[in-house]
């Protein structure tokens, strides 16, 4: 195969993905799936037109540290404080709840413990994306079932960073009391670092030339990837590095000038990244995981809403607007793509197990969001009436 300069590649990516997000959004599905789509198309178990996704790879680890950039500023305490008690129980129930299922479902499958229990780990999660991305801005910003949404979510991803420490320790090639001795003394060090510096140096900095909004935006895109290098080199995790830089600066007004400032970067990333999933998907390895991924991809579309709207109930959430919430969550996550990912990378899964997880969330993407667009508002609704909600 002919080598392919990046610029082709880059074409090829978002003029792809322009193109097969339109077919997407005429289909009422999440864009997501389109760039995973044009990933398995043109990648090398496709038509091979991008024959080094690997590249693409890691490039597209910069939407996640974005990703979680943007998810720790997000995480300022206050607005999280009175929906705290419920959304905790929920999410601690249900996620609990959903690790035993997708753990019976593997092991039935005949997999190994240690790729059930990761494969029970991805399913305590729900997507970010499709929750926010299929959510009215009116219901996003002014009404309860945003909030509830919101708080869940929120939750289930700092689970999510906490499982990816977890994974990155078990599957480092140094001793597991090493990792563990790197994140009980590099993880409160570079927390407690981070938040000193950027109380003592960023804020007054932010304070003085908040006016200029490209130094603004420099100044965030530096502390957020010189806070991921640090962590790297502290043996966590660029990711774990990110999140923490993004946490350190949530209790800043300008944090939210500077998440919205972010966003579009994220998603450049973040469609390469997912990009990059579709490439790196060996659709030859389909055949032995198809059957599972069904049962997986089930549990996790019929179990979810039900669970999700049995706790609902529990809490004094009116049925109707738990059934909603359920529904709205009913699918794995792109942080179990994320988890499946580091997990492969430290050689801690095999590759059935990895294939199983990418095939099991991209079919509950597909279901989920075509189940919410066809009953509930959202931004692509079949109906004018829910488009206008």
């Amino acid at each position: 195969m002919q080598d392919h300069s990046i610029v082709f590649s880059m074409f090829l990516i978002f003029t792809g993905a322009a193109v097969i997000s339109t077919l997407a959004l005429y289909a009422r599905q999440a864009l997501l799936i389109a760039y995973i789509a044009l990933g398995i198309l043109t990648g090398p178990f496709g038509t091979g037109l991008v024959d080094d996704p690997e590249l693409i790879a890691d490039i597209s680890e910069i939407g996640i540290i974005f990703l979680l950039f943007l998810l720790g500023l997000n995480l300022e305490p206050k607005d999280l404080q009175h929906l705290f008690r419920e959304a905790l129980v929920v999410t601690g129930l249900t996620s609990l709840a959903f690790a035993l299922s997708g753990l019976a479902v593997a092991l039935s499958f005949g997999f190994n413990l240690t790729d059930s229990l990761v494969i029970g780990a991805i399913m305590m999660f729900s997507s970010t994306i499709i929750g926010l991305k299929l959510l009215p801005t009116s219901a996003l910003h002014h009404q309860h079932m945003g909030e509830i949404i919101v708080s869940i979510l929120l939750l289930q991803d700092m689970l999510a960073v906490i499982i990816m420490l977890l994974i990155q320790g078990m599957g480092s090639t140094n001793s597991f009391a090493r990792e563990a001795l790197n994140i009980v003394i590099g993880l409160p060090l570079i927390a407690a670092g981070s938040y000193y510096f950027s109380k003592i140096v960023l804020f007054r900095l932010f304070a003085k030339f908040d006016q200029i909004k490209e130094y603004v935006f420099l100044l965030a895109i530096g502390w957020c990837l010189g806070i991921a290098e640090l962590g790297k080199l502290a043996g966590l995790s660029v990711e774990i590095g990110a999140f923490i830089a993004g946490v350190t600066l949530a209790t800043n007004p300008i944090a939210r000038y500077i998440a919205e400032s972010l966003k579009p970067l994220r998603d450049f990333f973040l469609v390469m990244f997912f990009f990059a999933l579709g490439a790196g998907f060996d659709v030859s390895m389909l055949g032995t995981v198809l059957l599972p991924a069904l049962v997986l991809a089930a549990a996790g579309v019929l179990l979810k809403p039900q669970i999700f709207r049995l706790l609902l109930k529990r809490e004094k959430e009116k049925e109707r607007l738990a059934g909603e919430i359920g529904v709205r969550l009913g699918q794995i996550s792109e942080f179990s793509l994320l988890i499946a990912v580091v997990a492969t990378s430290s050689a801690l899964i095999t590759d059935r197990a990895a294939s199983l997880i990418q095939t099991a969330t991209i079919l509950t993407f597909v279901v989920s969001s075509y189940w919410i667009v066809q009953r509930y508002p959202t931004p692509i609704a079949v109906s004018e009436k829910l488009r206008r909600d």
